[in-house]
């Protein structure tokens, strides 16, 4: 079952960029692949679901960096660190912004210092210090979708669903439409348990 909605977002194009049927320019298509909390595994219809997507964010709890290593074979990766990740994991940057195709985006782990550094206009992206049309975290293994001012705020949820009270994995596509940005979670099948620390 697949999930889809939509609000207000960026309005900035993508450089590659398309004529449309009246001879204006029009926005060339934009999908983000948007995970988080993966406990180190990594369902492989994840892959299947993320083929085609112009970059992809992973919000923190990675535990494997063969996680990364494989999600960067289909497309850019921007990604946090959790706070399971240990090692070479542990030192990525608790947050990071960039843009792809016109979308600004800030992803970090945990929601709570981000939405506070949001609300104080404190997170910005690009030299032009503009807000992000898209804020991701994880953590909190649910998935949820709001539009606040023409910003998505997206948690896609726990990709591994190592908890028993976890609602089932998913990831989530974003999509940059004519209207606004796009989200659809898509449901992974829930995994035998296992420990997310080994």
């Amino acid at each position: 079952m697949k999930t889809m909605a939509e609000g207000g977002g960026g309005a900035s194009s993508r450089p590659g960029r398309r004529r449309a049927a009246d001879g204006r320019f029009a926005p060339a298509r934009v999908r983000i692949g948007v995970l988080s909390d993966t406990h180190g595994r990594l369902d492989p219809v994840v892959l299947e679901l993320f083929a085609g997507v112009d970059h992809i964010i992973h919000a923190g709890d990675v535990l494997h960096a063969e996680i990364l290593e494989k999600l960067a074979e289909l497309a850019p990766v921007t990604a946090v660190a959790g706070n399971l990740d240990h090692g070479a994991l542990a030192k990525l940057p608790k947050e990071m912004t960039g843009e792809v195709g016109g979308v600004r985006f800030v992803v970090s782990h945990k929601p709570k210092r981000l939405l506070k550094r949001l609300a104080a206009g404190k997170v910005t992206v690009g030299e032009e210090g503009a807000p992000p049309d898209l804020v991701v975290w994880g953590h909190l293994h649910t998935p949820t979708a709001e539009w606040v001012e023409g910003t998505l705020l997206l948690n896609p949820g726990t990709a591994s669903s190592p908890d028993e009270e976890d609602d089932g994995p998913t990831v989530a596509i974003v999509e940059k439409m004519s209207t606004g940005l796009a989200v659809q979670f898509l449901p992974l099948e829930r995994q035998p348990p296992f420990d997310s620390r080994s």
